[in-house]
């Protein structure tokens, strides 16, 4: 099994927050995990994007999430059709 999330919000509502606690939890029950923020020195507000792969695998390498199976959009704003 391999789960690969793609989390987008805006600095401040908790999206590299809510990535680092399921990448702790799913680590916590056996699995691997991975996670990995997007974002600059931007101000509060401005776009963020976490990745999360999550793997019970643990010879997993880490890659690039490049298509999803799950993405958690925070803010609706930024969805791109």
């Amino acid at each position: 099994m391999k789960l690969e999330t793609v989390w987008v919000g805006r600095g401040g509502q908790g999206v590299v927050t809510a990535v680092y606690i399921l990448a702790h939890a799913s680590i916590s029950e056996g699995l691997a995990a991975t996670a990995s923020p997007e974002f600059g020195a931007e101000r509060r507000g401005a776009p963020v994007k976490a990745f999360l792969t999550i793997s019970d695998n643990l010879d997993d390498s880490p890659e690039p999430i490049r298509s999803p199976d799950v993405a958690v959009f925070l803010d609706d704003k930024l969805i791109e059709p």
